[in-house]
Order: C-alpha cells, then structure tokens, then sequence
C-alpha cells in the first residue's frame, strides 16, 4: 500500500506527549487560514511512499514513545494511515492524530473513518482558526480545537478532553 507523504519527523517533541515520530500526510481539503503546513495543502506535492518504509524509518528510531499523524488531513489517507498506526501500536507506541474535522464530522460525514479511528489514542480535532490562536495551548493551535482521549471515548461514549 502506499500512502502520500508531505514529509516525517523522526523526533518531534511539539506534536503531541512524549517523543514522537511524524507523518505529515500530503493533501488537505480545510486550507485554514494561517496553517502551520500550507504545502500538505494540494493532492499532488509531496512523495509517495511505500507504508513498509515508513514503518521501517519509524523501526529506526528506538527512542519515540509514539506515532503522530498529522497533515495535510490524515483522514484523506484512512487507509495508509490505520496500517502505519497498527505496526506503531504493535510495537508499544501510542498514536495521536491531526485532523480539521470534528469528531462529529469523522463519523457521520467522513466515509470509512472509523478505519483509521479505532487506532488512534489521542485525536486532535477540529479546523485551526487563526481568530482563535492561542501559543497557551497545548498541543493545539486554536482554542476551538480539542484534545480527545479516545480509550475513553470508546469506553463511555463521552468526549473527555485530555487538555482544557
């Protein structure tokens, strides 16, 4: 399978909790005014990549406690994405992923969603506004933006956020 890459990270420490391997996934239909990657923004900029080479850069990097999707939009790529999260899992790495989309709009709007859903510990959700840019955030630009703890999403049907 191959999945389109705007690039990776081997050792992030600003995209999500603890040291974190990349992948700005290629291709994002929000454009948000202000955005942090406004060249993941067309379908075709990037490369493409096998998801075996990127599961072996991320094998490389021994010292990451986890995988973080980002983008561009992840949720363009469910597929790709989901395989390159299970072998982070696998191998004992927690998942965080970015998206644009609510959780809301994941689930009854975003065909095959919950593909790439059911992995991911941490989703990041909604548009970046820059009206509502905050450099106080946690591991969000925007204030309308939220972290979710998805364990306990799965567990109780409740949103709980991890940052307020």
């Amino acid at each position: 399978m191959k999945i389109r890459v705007a690039g990776i990270t081997q050792d992030s420490i600003v995209d999500g909790k603890g040291l974190r391997f990349v992948v700005f996934t290629q291709g994002c239909p929000h454009r948000c005014k202000g955005c942090h990657n406004p060249e993941t923004h067309t379908l075709y900029g990037g490369k493409m990549m096998e998801v075996e080479e990127v599961i072996a850069q991320m094998d490389a990097n021994p010292l990451c406690d986890g995988l973080t999707l980002s983008g561009g939009e992840p949720f363009f790529q469910q597929f790709a994405c989901a395989e390159i999260a299970k072998a982070a899992k696998a191998r004992g790495m927690n998942v965080w992923c970015y998206t644009g989309y609510t959780l809301q709009q994941l689930e009854k709007h975003v065909p095959n969603a919950d593909v790439l859903l059911r992995e991911v510990d941490v989703l990041v959700d909604g548009r970046y506004v820059q009206e509502l840019r905050s450099l106080e955030l946690d591991y969000r630009g925007s204030t309308n933006q939220r972290v979710i703890d998805m364990n306990a999403y799965r567990e109780t049907g409740e949103i709980t956020l991890l940052y307020k």
